[in-house]
This record gives C-alpha cells, structure tokens and sequence, in this order.
C-alpha cells in the first residue's frame, strides 16, 4: 500500500513538471520527461517494486549474492591458476629453428660463439640495405 502511494506521488510529481514544460513550448522534452515519469507506477503495478523491496531488505537474499560472488571468484581463480598453469607446461621457452648454413641462431642481445653480444658489434656491412632505401627516398 505505502509503495503505491510513493510511485504514485512520484509520478505525479513527474507529470507536473512535464506539463510545466510542455508549458514552454518544449514538447518533445515534455514526452520524455512524462515517460519518465509514468515509469513508477508502472513498476509498482506489475510487481517489480515489491520484490526490490523485498529483496533490499531480506537477509537470506544478500547472503545469496555473497554465494553468488564467492562463486565467482572461485571460479575466476581457477582461470586464473589455469591459465598459468598451462603457459608453463607447454614449454614457455622460445621456438628454435634451423637457419639455413648451418647457423645456430640466438636470442637478441644473448652472446655468440665469440663471447661478444651479437648486435653491439655489428658489421657494417648490416645496414647496407637499410641505407640504400634512405638513399632512394632521398633521406
């Protein structure tokens, strides 16, 4: 009975101050705002308010949605270890394959043959294409 008369006074409240702008000569925000407005008592009478209502206000309902997260959280840990899990399984270390030659390749940065980093010295002989596109472009 309370909730009727809240989302009825509600609606009301809103109706009048649709009217007022309608009253200005601004009717398609006056039919939005009287949409708005005729919302509350609409939900009050097909129910919905009540079960908000009682739901808000039930213990054993917000114990449900404390399961209902705990769930969740479960669940979204054992993604979570899952997902490490199997990154590691499945050889995390990186694909070597067979270079033409008979060259071994190697990791940027990690050392070669010679003890020396692979790329801090590097021929200069490497950037011979790179500076032939330059010189094409007129760079």
């Amino acid at each position: 009975m309370l909730i009727g008369t809240v989302c009825t006074l509600l609606s009301a409240a809103g109706l009048g101050v649709a009217f007022l702008v309608a009253r200005r000569r601004r009717y398609a925000l006056a039919l939005r705002t009287a949409a708005v407005a005729l919302l509350p008592v609409g939900l009050a009478m097909t129910g919905v308010v009540r079960f908000v209502v009682n739901m808000t206000f039930n213990p054993v309902a917000w114990a449900g949605f404390g399961v209902l997260a705990c769930a969740v959280l479960l669940f979204l840990s054992g993604r979570l270890a899952d997902g490490r899990g199997r990154g590691a399984a499945a050889g995390s270390a990186p694909e070597v394959r067979a270079v033409p030659g008979g060259a071994t390749p190697s990791l940027p940065g990690s050392r070669g043959a010679g003890g020396k980093a692979k790329g801090a010295a590097a021929d200069p002989d490497d950037f011979s294409d790179i500076e032939a596109i330059l010189k094409k472009h007129g760079i």
